[in-house]
C-alpha cells in the first residue's frame, strides 16, 4: 500500500523554489558559509551536489558571491528574494527577440493596482533614496 502522506512530504521541489530557499538560508547566515552549511539548514534529504548546483546558478545570476576558503568556497547572498525575482524577470526580458513586445505584453497583463505601482515607481527619480 502506498503512503500518500509520505509522498506528499517528499515531493520534488522546483528550481525556483530551491533557489529561493537557498537564498533565504544564506541571508540568515551570520557570515559567509559553506555549501554543507546550507545543505544542513535545508535538510529534507537534499543532496550536496544539488545545493552546489543551485549556488552556482545563483552566482551566475548575480544573487550570491563566493570566496575561496581553503580547498572549497564560502557563499554570501547579495540579493534578497525580490532581487532574485527581478533577476529572473530581466533574464526573460533579455532572451526575448522583441523587447518592446515583451514589455508591452507584461504591462497589459498587470492588475490595475500593479500597473499604478509600476507607474509610480517609474515616475520616481532613479537616484532617490528611501528615508
Amino acid at each position: 500500500m502506498t503512503d500518500h502522506n509520505n509522498e506528499h512530504t517528499t515531493r520534488r521541489r522546483g528550481q525556483g523554489e530551491l533557489e529561493t530557499q537557498v537564498l533565504a538560508a544564506l541571508r540568515q547566515a551570520p557570515e559567509p558559509v559553506t555549501a554543507a552549511w546550507v545543505q544542513e539548514r535545508l535538510g529534507a534529504g537534499l543532496a550536496y551536489t544539488t545545493v552546489m548546483t543551485i549556488l552556482t546558478r545563483l552566482q551566475v545570476k548575480g544573487a550570491v558571491v563566493r570566496e575561496r576558503a581553503g580547498r572549497s568556497f564560502k557563499w554570501t547572498a547579495v540579493a534578497d528574494e525580490a532581487g532574485l525575482a527581478a533577476l529572473r524577470m530581466r533574464k526573460v526580458l533579455d532572451s526575448g527577440a522583441d523587447r518592446e513586445a515583451v514589455l508591452a505584453s507584461f504591462v497589459t497583463a498587470l492588475s490595475p493596482g500593479d500597473e499604478r505601482l509600476l507607474r509610480d515607481l517609474l515616475a520616481k527619480p532613479s537616484t532617490e533614496e528611501e528615508e
